[in-house]
């Protein structure tokens, strides 16, 4: 497994306690480090794409809700959503991350913590948002290898600011509760395919 791969991971286990406690991402990155994984928290990539999906989220989700057609953002399997918000980001913010491995590392994910339909779910929807946010695929990305990326997992990547200067959550979805730290943990140790009710859940009937 590529450190990156364990990093997402452990970002998905974070970002699923977030969906469920209103707290900030220093404090989420701190308790997994005192519980869970203090070397991966500490992780620079780790910590860019959980501040940059807090601090971009009402767009991202504006995206996905865009492309997932007949599909509720909110009535997503939690897994599911998280693993798309956490690929949208990297397609949008970190350049250096082509998007067949943005893409593929998602399905990856996908298949260990998601629902036996999250694979292909996830794979349609990104390949669309992909297409929306980086453009026609070009020949070199065609002929780049589908793992594998530019830089290490530790050094910074260029991304474009991530300030939260998103609008304020739809009147549909409750806060989030506040949370003490033994909610956190038990939300984080849970296991993540528990979220992962099938996508057939949430599906609509149309738009």
């Amino acid at each position: 497994m590529s450190n990156r791969r364990k990093l997402r991971e452990c970002g998905i286990q974070i970002l699923y306690g977030l969906d469920f406690y209103d707290l900030q991402p220093e404090s989420a990155l701190a308790t997994y480090a005192t519980h869970f994984d203090g070397n991966s928290a500490d992780d620079v990539f780790l910590e860019k794409i959980i501040e940059g999906v807090h601090g971009k989220k009402e767009d991202i989700d504006d995206l996905i809700r865009q492309f997932s057609t007949n599909w509720r953002l909110e009535r997503m399997a939690i897994v599911d959503r998280n693993i798309l918000r956490m690929a949208t980001f990297e397609l949008l913010h970190l350049p250096d991350v082509p998007r067949k491995v943005c893409i593929n590392e998602a399905i990856e994910v996908a298949k260990k913590y998601g629902g036996d339909d999250s694979p292909s779910f996830i794979n349609g929807i990104l390949d669309r948002i992909a297409l929306e946010i980086r453009g026609p695929e070009t020949d070199e990305e065609r002929t780049q290898p589908d793992g594998g990326e530019s830089k290490p997992a530790t050094d910074e990547a260029e991304s474009k600011p991530v300030t939260d200067d998103a609008e304020s959550k739809p009147a549909t979805e409750e806060a989030a509760p506040a949370a003490d730290d033994d909610s956190i943990v038990e939300a984080v140790a849970a296991p993540v395919d528990e979220g992962a009710e099938t996508t057939e859940a949430g599906a609509e009937e149309g738009t």
